[in-house]
């Protein structure tokens, strides 16, 4: 809706509708009795007049701001039932003080009561209509807007996933290439690039939301047996994992950070020790990895923006369901916790 009808419909309409109201009354007052059109004093009438603005916009207002707040649509009968009775108490209110107080000539006393009431009442409940027509009209363009915008956003992120999905197929196919140009006799040049293509595979497509453990344990394998290639053949790395882990559902990659962790700082005797258990419904993780003085003083002790992601992770998918312990040795490196599966 254009910025001059939000002006017009808010500000000129009340005056308009003020003005019209009040030359009614005095066309059925006046000219019914065969009298002089506005005929009486003038400071009267213009006082009338004016009354009759100020209460189209008191109106005004006050419905907009309600209607706004409650919504235009819906609960007509009841709307109008109370907008009925509200104009009748608030307009006589107002006749009374202004008599009164000397503003308004009420000379036909109760008779000029009626016939105020006769004409102003109907013609107010038809500016509530409006403005009622008005905001609904107003409220349901937003309504379509929002929804437009909505669809805009939705086919926008249809592309971004469809974008998403076409680079890892193009990194797919680019390692496929590279496999095949690799020669036959460099068999482990091979088996690095078949490793961290089941790496990426598992990161990218397979890890939307909760995961079967045993997919969990096929990437953890997949992501030793891929940094032992590149590790020192005096590595060494120990894996316990109970047998009964296998359908049981958990968040996926909670374990890899801490893995890194492991490989990266690992050092002294070369070793890193797993182990996966399952207690009731309760798993329990272990991870140990022997370290070096060097390792320690280049940071180990304060290592972690793995472990603080993980520990953040832990505490938005299973708040207050785990326990998370580090232990940081001179010559080892040590982190335990359970967290609860389905």
């Amino acid at each position: 809706m254009s910025e001059s009808k939000k002006i017009a419909t808010e500000l000129i309409y009340p005056a308009i509708w003020g003005i019209m109201m009040y030359n009614v009354l005095r066309a059925v007052t006046d000219l019914t009795h065969h009298g002089i059109f506005w005929e009486g004093e003038l400071k009267l009438h213009v006082t009338a007049l004016l009354l009759s603005v100020v209460i189209c916009y008191l109106c005004n207002y006050e419905w907009r701001r309600r209607l706004l707040k409650t919504g235009a649509a819906g609960r007509i009968q009841r709307d109008y039932f109370f907008v009925f009775f509200e104009i009748i108490i608030w307009l006589n209110l107002m006749l009374k003080i202004g008599q009164e107080i000397g503003v308004l000539f009420m000379g036909s006393g109760w008779i000029d009561y009626m016939l105020i009431n006769v004409i102003y009442v109907p013609l107010l409940l038809i500016f509530y209509t409006l403005i009622r027509g008005y905001l609904t009209e107003r409220q349901a363009n937003e309504k379509h807007l929002a929804l437009e915008k909505l669809k805009a956003e939705k086919k926008e992120a249809e592309l971004e996933f469809l974008k998403s999905q076409y680079h890892p197929h193009f990194l797919f196919n680019a390692l496929n290439t590279i496999y095949f140009q690799v020669d036959e006799n460099n068999a482990e040049a091979k088996k690095s690039i078949e490793y961290l293509s089941e790496l990426l595979r598992y990161q990218l497509y397979d890890v939307n939301q909760e995961v079967a453990f045993y997919q969990e344990i096929n990437y953890l394998r997949s992501y030793i047996a891929f940094q032992q290639l590149r590790k020192t053949d005096r590595l060494t790395v120990n894996i316990e994992i109970d047998d009964a882990l296998k359908e049981q559902r958990i968040a996926p990659l909670l374990f890899q950070p801490l893995l890194e962790n492991a490989f990266k700082y690992v050092g002294g005797t070369y070793n890193i020790t797993l182990i996966l258990k399952l207690k009731d419904d309760q798993v329990y993780f272990e991870l140990i990895n022997s370290v070096s003085d060097a390792a320690v003083s280049s940071g180990l002790k304060n290592s972690g923006v793995g472990l603080s992601n993980l520990k953040r992770r832990l505490e938005l998918l299973y708040p207050q369901k785990h326990e998370l312990t580090v232990d940081k040795g001179d010559v080892f490196f040590k982190v335990m916790f359970t967290l609860p599966v389905k």
